[in-house]
């Protein structure tokens, strides 16, 4: 996991190996309720619009999310571009971020295990306030959010 800092955006890239193959992983991912899976429970993620099909490009979706303890804001992020076994990109449409852009990228290695990489250029709200706001906490919460994730993937796809 690595955070850096250009232009007053934030931006954290990931990267993890699953023991799976690119259409299982794709699969999964591309299915927006899986990302309730992934998600601390302590956040209290839920979707809130209605998912009937797979990602696509201009998919709206809407979600609650905990961002501070007992505080719920909605979310509401837009699927911008789908390419079927390769990536997809989420962007913030409103929320608690004054940007959010999250690209998912998947690439199959030749042993048949699927490398998964996310990229997120954020910019937070409030200035000066906000920068404070990242190294407090922000920062922290999407290292525990994204570690989350890593080891409930490790523990699905890759404890077999």
């Amino acid at each position: 996991m690595n955070f850096k800092k250009h232009s007053g955006i934030y931006t954290l890239t990931t990267e993890q190996v699953l023991n799976i193959s690119l259409e299982e992983a794709w699969e999964f991912f591309n299915a927006p309720e899986n990302l309730q899976k992934i998600t601390p429970p302590h956040m209290g993620f839920k979707i809130t619009s209605e998912i009937d099909k797979k990602a696509y490009a201009g998919q709206i979706i809407t979600y609650k999310v905990g961002i501070l303890p007992g505080i719920k804001q909605n979310w509401v992020t837009e699927i911008t571009q789908v390419k079927t076994n390769s990536f997809f990109i989420d962007e913030q449409r409103f929320g608690p971020y004054k940007m959010w852009h999250h690209e998912h990228w998947f690439y199959e290695q030749p042993d048949g295990k699927t490398v998964m990489k996310d990229k997120i250029s954020y910019k937070i709200p409030f200035g000066i306030l906000g920068h404070l706001a990242q190294q407090v906490f922000i920062k922290k919460q999407l290292t525990h959010i994204f570690n989350h994730r890593y080891l409930t993937l490790e523990r699905i796809f890759n404890e077999q």
